[in-house]
């Protein structure tokens, strides 16, 4: 966890030009696919041209989730803006959905029930070959962002692409590897529709890179309905933090601990605690004040630690010794 605030500086960096890399990469896909799908008259084509103008919106959703989550705090957000990474991000996954998704389904569809002859085998196939490559320069920057991430925490690359708490690059490998199979997908169904004259192949291929889209979006939309909602720490975390509270001076055990995510970077702790009964008022606030010191200090995620001093309900309540007193 403190490779994680450690490295918000950059990782936002990083992330930035990975998000800026994803959105000139899709546009210009988007503009080839539009181009093909009308010479061609493919139905895959264009469901892949409106997949790709729903991932250039996208980018700019993630942008904006960059830039505004970065404002600093203010009377009326005391905790910062670090959850307006989480709302652009459900954003862009609505847009995946509703844009990308809708539209190749009811394309599909379309193409299914009357389906029409298409054009040029070739400008197809030079279209989706140039969208690979992009796509794929795109989707392997995201991805080596997400390797070199999981690295510096000690993490696999899976592990690390389920818990992390960044959605930006995430967002744009989940982007990525759905326009990579999609493309493949749309080479199936225009080459089955050319080989067996069959219609319906092509307009298969729409449905099914719509309902991929689902898929993504919906994954997408839930890891950040459950930033937005409050999401605890990893158990892991949380287990290192309660170490280091329980083994500060002056703390006899900890009660209850609670812990919410504000943003990628930054975390706010609440803790129950039994401190030693026969401490003076004074050795009281010193030992909480070291408390929060020690958890900030190996903890760099956690900016705010709020501690409430109580009695642990399984241990006996000696009168507090006034100060001063041996």
């Amino acid at each position: 966890m403190a490779d994680d605030a450690r490295g918000a500086g950059g990782g936002d960096d990083e992330s930035t030009a990975t998000v800026l890399l994803a959105g000139a990469a899709n546009l210009g896909i988007a503009i080839a696919k539009l181009v093909g799908g009308l010479i061609s008259g493919s139905t895959a084509m264009l469901a892949e041209a409106a997949h790709s103008f729903a991932d250039t919106l996208n980018q700019v959703f993630l942008m904006t989730a960059l830039k505004r989550s970065k404002k600093p705090a203010d009377a009326l957000h005391p905790f910062g803006y670090g959850m307006e990474r989480y709302f652009w991000s459900l954003l862009a996954a609505v847009g995946i959905f509703v844009l990308g998704a809708g539209y190749s389904i009811f394309e599909g569809v379309q193409a299914v029930l009357h389906p029409e002859q298409l054009g040029s085998l070739l400008v197809s196939y030079v279209v989706l070959g140039l969208a690979f490559i992009l796509e794929g320069v795109s989707w392997l920057k995201a991805v080596r962002q997400l390797r070199g991430e999981a690295a510096a925490r000690g993490r696999g690359f899976f592990e690390h692409l389920r818990i992390t708490p960044d959605p930006t690059a995430k967002t744009v490998a989940f982007e990525d590897t759905a326009a990579l199979i999609g493309l493949v997908l749309a080479a199936a169904g225009i080459t089955l529709h050319h080989v067996t004259g069959q219609g319906f192949w092509d307009g298969g291929a729409s449905i099914a890179i719509g309902l991929l889209l689902v898929a993504v979006a919906y994954a997408l939309g839930q890891q950040n309905k459950r930033a937005l909602i409050g999401e605890a720490l990893p158990e892991a975390a949380q287990e290192a933090i309660r170490t280091t509270i329980v083994e500060s001076p002056g703390i006899d055990s900890l009660v209850e601990m609670l812990t919410m995510r504000m943003s990628p970077h930054e975390v706010i702790v609440a803790a129950r605690v039994d401190l030693d009964d026969t401490s003076t008022v004074e050795e009281i606030e010193k030992a909480a004040e070291e408390v929060e010191r020690r958890v900030r200090e190996e903890h760099p995620e956690v900016r705010h630690v709020f501690l409430d001093p109580t009695d642990d309900p399984g241990e006996a309540d000696p009168p507090l010794r006034p100060e001063g007193q041996q």
